[in-house]
């Protein structure tokens, strides 16, 4: 498979979960910094989910991906963010 192949076809509807530690401003934080790489048009949903002892929050946004780069790029940037533990 060649590099810019993928098993997606883009456009499509793609959810991507980010977690991190409990902290007021964590569901902003990331959709500040997803709305760097879509459209506010192409966020589809936002839900935000504690941990069961609540010291960690995930939030999963669904978007409308347009391209395997803009994912790349979206999963570079939340992943050198010091409040993501991890996104997936």
């Amino acid at each position: 498979m060649k590099d810019e192949e993928t098993l997606f076809e883009f456009p499509c509807e793609f959810p991507l979960k980010v977690m991190g530690r409990q902290q007021e401003d964590f569901e902003n934080h990331v959709m500040r910094i997803v709305g760097h790489h879509v459209e506010s048009s192409e966020i589809l949903h936002c839900k935000c989910r504690p941990s069961n002892n609540g010291n960690f929050v995930s939030v999963t946004v669904t978007i409308q991906a347009q391209s395997k780069q803009q994912l790349d790029n979206l999963y570079l940037e939340l992943n050198a963010s010091a409040a993501v533990l991890m996104t997936l």
